[in-house]
Parts: C-alpha cells; structure tokens; sequence
C-alpha cells in the first residue's frame, strides 16, 4: 500500500492534512475515492490503527479502493497559519470540505470526478451541512457512521453535559489527550462499566491504550455551545438554515450505520439523515448483534470491527456500481 500525505490551505487560516492511501497492484479504476472525515475531539489517526487486525483504511484499501482521510482545522497535524479557535460546523462543512474534495477530485489515481464521504461521529454531521447546503456537492455516496442530525432521542449523560451552552462556552479545555492516556487504562480496568456508553473494553486490545489516544484532541468551547444548543433545539441551523430540511436537495445513495449499543448517539437520532435525505437508495446498517454489542468506538477499533463494520461497509460501497 502506499501512502501519500498533501497540505492543503483552507484559505481560512488552516492548512489541512490529508492522507491518501492506495495499492497500486488492487486499485479498481474508475471507483470514486473514498474519503473518511473524523469527528468532535478526534483526528484522523484511529482510521489508520487497529490494535489487532487491519485499520479501516488498510481494510477498505484491500478491496480496491483508494482511501483518503482528512485531519481538518485543529485536528491532528493540521497546521494552523493564522486562523483562531472560534469557529463553527458550518465553517468545518462549507470551508474545509469543500477544499479537501475538490483537491482530492483533482489528485486521486482513479480520475473520479466524484468522492464517497465516509463522515464518522460529528464528521457525519459535517457530510450532512455540506450535502445539504453546498451548491454542487462532490458527493457521489454518502455514509454516516454513528452521526448525528436532529436528536430525535438524547442519551441522558450528553443532555446532562450540554444542559448549559453558556458555561460550556466559557470554559477552555486543553490536556485532554494526557488526561485520557492515564485514566482510560485505570477506568477500563477498575470501572470498565463508566465506557461503555462509548467504547466495550472486553473487545478492545486496552494494552494499546497509549496507542489508541493519540486519536484524542481537545474538544473547543465555541463548538460545545453550538453543539449544546443544536441539542436542545433538536435540529442543526447553520447560516440560519435548518439542515434537516435541506438534506432533502441531497439525491444520491445514503447509508446510516448504527452500533446496537452506542451510548453516544441513539439510532433514531443518527437515521435521522436517511429520514430527511431525498434519495432513493437509502440503507441502515445494524452493527452489532444479540450477543456482541458494540458502542460508538467499537466500530473502529473492536475485535469485531473487520467482521461487522468495515466488511458491510465495503460491500455497500461496491454495490453502488
């Protein structure tokens, strides 16, 4: 496999990293790239890793397909030139994605003229705001995986973290990935029940821990008020528009997935997309079954991963041709 990494200028004060990734000996031509976007308080590091197998760039790689993820402003090596920390998702939805895909469209080895947005956690969300209300969207498939758009149901412990937008406004968060490097060993070890709205340590490799938190970064104060109040209102309005309805201009295939138990965002609130969408190739993927339950974090780092996200995923992508 080889792997390339591009800087490219937001012409917002940010230069954006993406990485691209394809196999020289497997790539399919004419498949669109596929383009992973992380989401809130993570980079793009974990689609890179795996504690045990194949990491979901190396997985979606392997069957043909070139992969490109996507560290935004203030996500991992992105590098910032003069731009400041308060901004917005529509700021991330309508300024770097749209950089990030016309360059790709511009630089992939396939010569698509289209990506396939794989928007992971709020990176869903982000591949919603540009779907919905970019002029030309560069999307020729769109899959949300875990990601959220009108909360039509609420986890109990985020609506009792996002209760106050005002204070969560206020308050500076930094250290966050030290912080998790020392107690994520300790919690999964002494208190694993306190993870698994977000993660099920029983099926994840926790040796790794010093591994897996380097996909940690500081949550920014400006999105937790805007996140805190899209949360409470149910519905994300970004330059006054309510995103919700204007998903409906998006017509080409959408796919939700949704872990059976994620504790983080609910499945009515992340098939909330597929409700408002336009098109008519819509599919919900259940990740997960009776006896295996994977929460938000399982779907890319858990034992199960391979077998009940990244294999489903591949072959929904491969049917849309």
């Amino acid at each position: 496999m080889k792997t390339r990494f591009h800087l490219v200028h937001n012409n917002d004060g940010w230069k954006l990293v993406l990485k691209q990734n394809f196999d020289p000996n497997n790539i399919v031509k004419g498949r669109r790239p596929v383009v992973i976007i992380p989401g809130y308080g993570m980079n793009a590091f974990i689609f890179g890793y795996h504690p045990t197998g194949l990491s979901m760039e190396e997985y979606i790689v392997s069957q043909g397909f070139e992969v490109w993820s996507v560290n935004l402003r203030n996500q991992g090596d992105a590098i910032r030139v003069d731009g400041g920390s308060n901004y917005t998702i529509g700021d991330i939805s309508l300024i770097d994605l749209p950089h990030a895909f016309d360059y790709i469209i511009e630089n992939n080895e396939t010569g698509a003229d289209l990506i396939d947005g794989i928007g992971c956690s709020l990176g869903g969300t982000y591949l919603c705001v540009y779907a919905a209300l970019c002029d030309d969207p560069k999307l020729g498939s769109l899959v949300s995986m875990g990601g959220p758009l009108k909360w039509v149901e609420v986890h109990p412990a985020l609506k009792f973290a996002m209760s106050s937008p005002w204070l969560l406004g206020l308050i500076p968060l930094c250290g966050t990935r030290a912080f998790a490097k020392i107690a994520f060993p300790m919690i999964a070890n002494y208190a694993p029940s306190l993870l698994k709205i977000y993660m099920h340590p029983e099926i994840v490799d926790i040796s790794k821990s010093a591994d897996l938190v380097q996909t940690v970064e500081d949550p920014n104060r400006f999105l937790n008020r805007e996140i805190a109040i899209w949360v409470k209102n149910k519905d994300l309005y970004v330059k006054g528009q309510n995103v919700t309805e204007k998903l409906k201009r998006f017509v080409s295939p959408i796919m939700c997935m949704v872990a059976n138990a994620d504790g983080i965002v609910p499945e009515k609130t992340v098939t909330s997309a597929l409700e408002a969408s336009g098109s008519k190739n819509k599919k919900t993927i259940y990740c997960g079954n009776e006896s295996i339950k994977l929460a938000h974090a399982d779907m890319f780092i858990s034992d199960y991963a391979h077998e009940m996200v990244f294999k489903p995923l591949c072959e929904w992508l491969k049917s849309q041709y």
